[in-house]
């Protein structure tokens, strides 16, 4: 009868240890897709990043041929958009395998239009993750993971950018 109980405890457990990881699993990528996004924790979000520039400033470029913000936005919307599609089961963006032909998908694009896109695809991806199976956390966690490290990536870019040229305000974040 003891053994029985035992068992029973570490089948008990088990399963709620599964439901933990995946509960876990949730949460920690739901609060990323967040802070990415809108929510500044140890970083600055993406929106934050771009909030306030002009389209000028979005379009400017040094001399030694580094990406302009829209540029780098426009290869960030690009990707996450074909992520979510993936992630979703929809039919997937044209993408012809040139990894540099996704920086210039904005070039005719307003500016707040660009950021509004930014917004919507980014809320999609809230919702996804929030409404999540533990499936789909088990198939798609970790390109999520990834996509977000990536959009951590840019983000870092433009905020150097902005800095270098004194487009931006201590109180936007960092110093």
């Amino acid at each position: 009868m003891k053994s029985i109980a035992v068992i029973y405890c570490c089948l008990l457990l088990i399963s709620c240890t599964n439901q933990s990881e995946t509960s876990l699993t949730k949460t920690i990528l739901l609060e990323e897709v967040k802070n990415n996004h809108t929510t500044a924790d140890w970083y600055v979000p993406l929106r934050t990043a771009v909030t306030g520039l002009t389209a000028e400033q979005a379009d400017w470029k040094d001399s030694v041929g580094t990406h302009s913000i829209r540029e780098l936005l426009s290869h960030v919307l690009f990707w996450n958009e074909k992520i979510l599609r993936a992630y979703r089961g929809e039919p997937a963006l044209s993408f012809n395998g040139d990894n540099e032909s996704t920086f210039t998908k904005l070039d005719n694009v307003d500016w707040k239009e660009a950021i509004n896109r930014l917004d919507s695809v980014q809320i999609q991806w809230e919702q996804a993750v929030a409404q999540a199976t533990e499936q789909q956390l088990k198939d798609g966690g970790s390109e999520i993971a990834s996509m977000l490290s990536h959009m951590a990536y840019h983000t870092g870019q433009i905020v150097y950018i902005r800095k270098r040229n004194g487009w931006w305000k201590s109180a936007q974040g960092v110093e």
